[in-house]
């Protein structure tokens, strides 16, 4: 046997027989000599199964090289894992002696533990173990090997708030090429045809398809049952159509930046699960399908047969069988409704795209939707960008706190200038607004110079701990990727104007500022969720938010609706709407490129809509936000 074939073994092996505990050898001798021999030869036994090489094993019965190669055969069938191995008491009568070997090999999440015997034999003043395959299984008989048989659990749902799954085993059609059925060439030229229907890359499956083996199946794509036509090319030889369920939400792409999806699992996901996947597996692929696919995927079924040597009439004998166990259910909190809804608004928006919307009675996370221009990223919840004058919210508690009230007066001039840098309002700022006006007017018509004016009145520290009261900028663990935004200190006068109106280095998501409206129509800082079962404990706020800031509040977002820049929302049926409207400057373009949001809250529903690129709140975001409320009635 070559130094190639033991190095095959000792990678399909992987360093794998494990662990002999050579420390806990019970040796029966007539003298220390005999005793100190026959443990040498277990422990380079122990040595040579560890790493798939007998080389350096003292072997009667086979050589070295030999016994390699019938370990590697004989184990070849129960896949790339990585058993452990023990060695009882050693015996020695004589020039004779035996070992136990104990095995546990986990396969496909199942642990199958059986025990053999190693016989020892004194040769030439040497103990020599006698190679033989029942070491590996003490019923192994020649020329027969172990085959390991997995059934595939049932992967457990993911959940809507109601209980209806979301993600659950839906009917697709597999399509492929059967090379079984034709020759080569045939089969190259029915790829082709094939890929160019489905709008494949053609030369790409071909060229797959070549390299497959010559009984080989070659799959092109999955598509759901209600998309399929199983007579597509019907004509073309070796084209194969098969049905088949694998688990799906309701539609393409339903929240997949959220929930992730299922399919084969990836080298790098083999290499990190430290032998728990294998090659082929289905599992998670990003989102909640990754992060809970333990939970998710259950425990295999496995089923261990003694394969009859070659030629053998005889019939697979079983040795182990274990039951396949059901994944878990994830429960989620979203509403597959008004997900869909989202989803469908944004469906047409160019630029990256989001709206969230929580319940504010228990946070629930109703909708976190991302639209096409996110690339498949989640924005929704974990996406970081200015936000602008809906940040105005925040700056109205911390001016609450400083003592302004909702009918004070501050100035709006139409320009103001904070070291050196000018800062002025939108370009279609209502010129009625300019002047001196209540804090009400301010933030219904989002004067951007009467809240950078304020700024001196606001003591240190006062935004971040604003925002904290209604649940922006404190990191929380909601057993999902969630950004809830930062208030850092500022940097100077300038920067200190700039967050007062959501800018600076201000940042936060469309979840986080969904959270703002919720608290604000709740009444204290809401909590967002969307595993019920993942037990988050918020962190409380220094100075949490009182119920007269809360209503003065309100009154404010109300006046946005009723006065300001949100009117497009006051004639919408049902409780009443209020909102706050924001652009935010970003990029190095002239003008700057504007982020667009609106947030809004109606009822027991609060929304946040977020689109990257647009030139206002009211104009870009508003429209989207209308809708949504309009749907979710």
């Amino acid at each position: 046997m070559t130094g190639g074939a033991r190095g095959r073994t000792a990678r399909a092996l992987a360093g794998t027989v494990a662990t002999l505990v050579a420390g806990s050898l019970l040796v029966a001798c007539s003298d220390d000599g005999d005793r100190e021999d026959a443990a040498r030869t277990v422990e380079s036994l122990r040595q040579g199964l560890a790493s798939g090489d007998l080389a350096d094993v003292p072997l009667t019965g086979a050589t070295p090289e030999e016994a390699t190669a019938e370990l590697e055969t004989v184990v070849a069938g129960l896949g790339d894992v990585e058993p452990q191995v023990t060695v009882g008491a050693v015996e020695v009568d004589g020039d004779r002696g035996t070992a136990e070997v104990e095995w546990a090999w986990v396969l496909g999440g199942q642990t199958w533990s059986h025990t053999s015997t190693v016989a020892l034999r004194d040769e030439d003043d040497e103990w020599r173990v006698t190679w033989a395959p029942t070491i590996v299984e003490s019923s192994l008989a020649e020329g027969e090997v172990l085959r390991a048989d997995t059934t595939a659990a049932v992967r457990g749902d993911v959940l809507a708030g109601d209980g209806t799954p979301i993600v659950t085993l839906r009917d697709v059609v597999r399509f492929g090429i059967d090379k079984s059925r034709i020759d080569a060439a045939t089969a190259q030229a029915s790829a082709r045809t094939l890929a160019e229907t489905l709008d494949l890359d053609a030369d790409a499956f071909v060229q797959r398809v070549a390299a497959a083996g010559e009984r080989a199946y070659v799959e092109a794509i999955v598509l759901r049952a209600e998309e399929a036509d199983l007579n597509l090319l019907g004509g073309t030889p070796g084209v194969a159509a098969i049905p088949d369920q694998v688990p799906l939400a309701p539609s393409r792409g339903f929240a997949a930046p959220i929930l992730g999806s299922v399919g084969e699992a990836t080298a790098e996901i083999v290499e990190e699960s430290a032998g728990a996947v294998r090659a082929g597996d289905v599992v998670g692929l990003g989102g909640l399908q990754r992060r809970y696919d333990a939970e998710l995927r259950g425990t295999d079924g496995i089923r261990v047969v003694v394969v009859p040597a070659e030629g053998s009439d005889a019939e697979p004998r079983e040795l182990h069988t274990a039951e396949a166990v059901a994944g878990s259910p994830l429960a989620t909190t979203l509403d597959i409704d008004l997900q869909g809804l989202a989803e469908g608004l944004l469906a047409d928006v160019g630029p990256a795209s989001a709206i969230v919307a929580v319940r504010p009675s228990d946070g629930a996370l109703l909708a976190a939707a991302n639209g096409p221009g996110t690339g498949g990223q989640n924005a929704a919840t974990f996406g970081q960008y200015a936000p602008g004058s809906t940040f105005k919210v925040v700056t109205s508690l911390a001016l609450l706190r400083a003592g302004v009230g909702p009918d004070d007066t501050v100035a709006c001039p139409a320009q103001i200038t904070v070291d050196g840098r000018v800062f002025e309002n939108y370009d279609d700022y209502p010129a009625a607004g300019i002047g001196e006006i209540t804090l009400r007017e301010a933030v219904a018509s989002s004067c951007n110079t009467a809240f950078i004016g304020s700024a001196d009145a606001l003591p240190d520290g006062a935004l971040a701990e604003a925002a904290a009261a209604l649940g922006l900028g404190v990191d929380q663990d909601l057993g999902f990727p969630a950004y809830f935004g930062q208030v850092p200190a500022p940097e100077g006068a300038t920067e200190a104007a700039a967050e007062t109106i959501g800018q600076g280095r201000v940042l936060a998501s469309p979840m986080a500022m969904a959270t703002v409206a919720a608290s604000v129509a709740e009444g204290r800082a809401v909590l967002p969720t969307l595993l019920p079962e993942h037990t988050a404990d918020a962190v409380p706020a220094a100075a949490p938010l009182t119920a007269d800031e809360a209503a003065a509040l309100q009154d404010l977002m109300r006046a946005v609706v009723t006065d300001g820049s949100g009117r497009l929302l006051a004639d919408l049926p049902g409780a009443p709407v209020g909102a706050k409207t924001g652009t935010a400057e970003f990029g190095t373009t002239t003008p700057p490129a504007t982020h667009a949001w609106m947030i809004a809250t109606q009822g027991d529903l609060a929304v946040a809509v977020f689109v990257e690129e647009g030139p206002s709140g009211s104009g870009t975001a508003g429209p989207i936000l209308r809708s949504f409320l309009a749907g979710a009635a």
